[in-house]
């Protein structure tokens, strides 16, 4: 029996080191550190043995409230094991909290989710576009001349009118008609090409002929001659290097001669009253531009529309600011797909995007059959790699939808 015990068990350490010299140890460690207001020992036995045999006991004193509502899920294995009475939810050994206090980092979780409900709010809504300032870049440039170009255009603005013709100013003439006209100003825009002019001198061609066939009657055989002359008085006020008399004439085959176009020069000019400071289209569309923030791609698609409406005799009935802010609108809609009119170029150019819709859908019809028919002569001059082969983009068709 003794041998038994030994070799199962090992051999028997004395009782006084299980019973005396243990105890009397931990009682005076316990002294040394002073722990005197510590529980009893039977009660931290009956909490660490309360806590063995319940796998369901909290330990946190924010989710007390909780367990009177809804019942702790446990271990169902231990379940079977345990006698019922001891499967009830006991808090133990917490600290003491305010009956409605959370935990710091509770309240930080729930202001980052209230911030972020905000902000998605906040996208959601509409929020509006901010003007931006087109003249801040320049500020430095002084041909740029950011002290007064507000007042410019705003001068441009009230003047316009008085340059622009009547609508119907062709039913004065008993010789030509609308088509001629047509005929006449696609053929002056390959002129301008081949001489390789300024914009600005084809855009102010325009408006003489049509400010002086409004004021005089022509006959068809000099319609021609009134286009060049046009020209020349164009190039003699925006080009630095004009062309000869006799290179206006070569133009014409010869069709005419020195003294004729120099009479015709004379009665133009009378006609006017030697005014040839008018905003053209063209004017209105550098200033349009960069308010548009346009590349070079945009701004050779615009200049396509624009010079298209130069042959159409029906939209003389638009000003010249309306011509040039619905061409950029028309060039934007067509290189992106979608319409496109931001604050700052409603506020530049003083037109919302309706007021745009109607002469848009017109230039959208213009490019759209700008290929075909007999006067191709804009459509040919855009399709060149100099002009980036802006008349090859896809029109805008959506636009035409109503």
């Amino acid at each position: 029996m003794d041998g038994s015990k030994e070799n199962h068990m090992g051999p028997l350490l004395p009782s006084s080191n299980l019973q005396g010299g243990s105890r009397m140890e931990g009682v005076k460690h316990m002294k040394e550190m002073g722990q005197t207001n510590r529980r009893a020992l039977s009660n931290i036995n009956q909490n660490i043995m309360e806590a063995i045999h319940r796998p369901c006991v909290i330990n946190r004193a924010d989710l007390s409230r909780r367990c009177t509502a809804q019942t702790v899920q446990h271990c169902p294995e231990e379940t079977e094991k345990l006698p019922s009475q001891q499967l009830d939810c006991t808090i133990i050994d917490v600290e003491e909290y305010e009956e409605n206090a959370v935990p710091e980092f509770v309240r930080h979780t729930e202001a980052m989710l209230d911030e972020i409900d905000r902000l998605e709010e906040v996208e959601m809504e509409d929020v509006e576009e901010p003007v931006m300032d087109i003249d801040t870049c320049d500020t430095k440039n002084p041909l740029a001349v950011v002290e007064y170009v507000d007042d410019i255009y705003e001068f441009y603005k009230k003047i316009e009118n008085s340059s622009c013709v009547s609508p119907d100013y062709m039913t004065a003439q008993f010789d030509i008609n609308e088509k001629m006209r047509a005929i006449l100003i696609d053929w002056l825009i390959e002129v301008h090409y081949k001489f390789e002019l300024m914009e600005e001198t084809l855009f102010l061609t325009v408006n003489l002929i049509d400010r002086f066939l409004e004021r005089r009657t022509v006959i068809r055989k000099k319609l021609q001659l009134v286009g060049v002359t046009a020209m020349l008085i164009a190039c003699k006020y925006e080009e630095v290097s004009v062309p000869t008399v006799e290179d206006f004439i070569l133009i014409t085959d010869k069709a005419y001669k020195r003294e004729e176009v120099l009479s015709m020069e004379k009665l133009m000019m009378n006609t006017l009253q030697f005014n040839l400071s008018v905003p053209t289209p063209y004017v209105f569309m550098r200033r349009f531009l960069k308010a548009a923030r346009s590349d070079k791609k945009l701004e050779l698609l615009s200049f396509f529309i624009m010079e298209l409406c130069l042959v159409e005799y029906k939209m003389l009935k638009f000003s010249p600011s309306l011509l040039a802010a619905a061409a950029i609108y028309s060039a934007q809609c067509g290189l992106y797909q979608f319409k496109q009119w931001t604050k700052t170029s409603e506020w530049y150019t003083n037109y919302s995007e309706g007021q745009l819709i109607e002469c848009s859908r017109m230039m959208v019809s213009f490019h759209q059959k700008a290929g075909t028919g007999k006067l191709t002569g804009v459509y040919r001059k855009y399709s060149t790699c100099k002009y980036g082969y802006a008349a090859r983009m896809e029109p805008p068709l959506f636009l035409l939808e109503h």
